[in-house]
């Protein structure tokens, strides 16, 4: 029996988090997906109710709340059968995100990158951060004046391009793989980019030139090699950039018209053992869809985000 995928999208009833759900919706309905919306309560909200000697009873408003945000979000989207299910938690909110993702084997998380102020919030910007930091699953984050999609079909004019950083290391195989398929899947095309950080503890060393030429020759020789084995049909380009990463990634998102930056949240030499930060910083600074990837299951061969983008682009 073949398993279904499964997608989660923690909201705080915000319109940031509401253009989530339109994504996730989406998704769910292209891969066949069952959908859980899940709402974090903060424990401030039941100790100042028990203070104040009122009975409230929390989670099963909340519960209510997500139902009416759902309806309300999702009214005028055709119909597609997507299973929505919904969760109530209390918590630190990127503690019961990773917990709830977890416990029902969530394939991909799908999440604003801001939200609400106030009691009922998800502090969405740092909670991004350690969710990004933490995470065993793919994490979709949209921006915080993103509506989303009103149908699946206006995803591809979203994205226009995929923006794929990468660092060379050897994770890189695996994030350009799965590029590759969600491009395939989107009918997009595809940008590979290496950014060269500037050596600043060599700036006065005599063969800083040469080092300089074998850092380039070899980023232009890796990204040609990837380039070679991707479709003609995705368009796929490849470019090499110097500075600070996250403002490269940011200035070439904007500069080249990608909706989604596909990002490695493996670690590296350079950035130091998750990219975490670095990944959250190109959602501060360049406003896009953010597909930020794990390193790949050590406890198996199998790959399921690569497995549902084979499938979805059959």
């Amino acid at each position: 029996m073949e398993i279904r995928p499964s997608v989660l999208c923690p909201i705080d009833f915000s319109e940031s988090s509401r253009g989530a759900l339109r994504y996730a919706r989406a998704v769910a309905a292209h891969f066949g997906a069952r959908l859980t919306v899940l709402a974090v309560n903060d424990p401030i909200l039941g100790e100042a109710a028990a203070l104040a000697g009122r009975d409230i009873h929390l989670p099963e408003d909340t519960a209510q709340e997500i139902d009416r945000f759902v309806q309300q979000t999702c009214e005028h989207l055709p119909g597609d059968g997507v299973d929505v299910r919904r969760e109530v938690a209390t918590g630190k909110p990127a503690s019961e995100i990773l917990r709830v993702s977890r416990d029902r084997s969530c394939d991909l998380i799908v999440m604003s990158s801001h939200g609400l102020t106030g009691f009922r919030k998800l502090f969405f910007g740092s909670t991004t951060e350690r969710v990004l930091r933490e995470t065993a699953v793919p994490v979709l984050v949209t921006p915080g004046a993103d509506p989303g999609p009103n149908e699946l079909e206006q995803v591809p004019g979203i994205v226009r391009r995929i923006l794929t950083p990468v660092d060379l290391t050897p994770a890189t195989a695996r994030q350009v793989r799965l590029t590759r398929g969600l491009a395939e899947s989107l009918g997009v095309s595809l940008l590979l980019l290496h950014v060269i950080e500037p050596l600043r503890s060599l700036a006065s060393h005599p063969r800083l030139p040469t080092v300089e030429a074998e850092r380039r020759y070899r980023a232009e020789h890796e990204l040609e090699r990837f380039v070679a084995s991707t479709p003609a049909t995705l368009k796929p380009e490849a470019l090499v950039a110097y500075g600070e990463p996250a403002e490269e990634i940011a200035k070439v998102a904007a500069d080249r018209d990608a909706g989604l930056v596909v990002m490695g949240l493996h670690s590296s030499p350079v950035l130091g053992p998750r990219m975490g930060s670095v990944t959250y910083r190109v959602l501060c600074l360049a406003h896009r869809l953010v597909l930020a990837i794990p390193p790949a299951p050590v406890e198996t061969r199998q790959d399921p985000l690569e497995e549902q983008l084979i499938r979805a682009a059959r």
